[in-house]
């Protein structure tokens, strides 16, 4: 059973805006990230927190691509091989989850 898909807009306490999303981002749900980035990173650059992400298809990489010069991305070592792999890390920073102790 996929894990629903849950995002979240919130700010860091320097002012940086994120979007934590949480779950799984197929073409099912690949347009609910997409109206949310756009919302989000409306006023500048934004850090998506993919780092509770546990499956990303091509829908979601496509949304990712989209926003790439509007975004920054924390990403769990799950998916950032799909990240690099598909070039996105060369469009946009991905950092590693900062929670993660590996």
């Amino acid at each position: 059973m996929a894990t629903p898909l849950t995002l979240v807009a919130s700010e860091r306490s320097d002012g940086t805006p994120v979007l934590a999303v949480t779950g799984e981002i197929d073409m099912s749900n690949a347009g609910d990230l997409d109206d949310a980035l756009t919302r989000s990173a409306a006023d500048g650059p934004l850090l998506v927190d993919l780092s509770q992400v546990g499956y990303l298809d091509s829908a979601g990489l496509t949304v990712l691509f989209t926003h790439a010069s509007n975004i920054r991305l924390i990403a769990n070592p799950l998916i950032t091989p799909v990240l690099t792999i598909s070039g996105l890390s060369e469009l946009t920073t991905i950092e590693g989850n900062p929670s993660d102790p590996s």
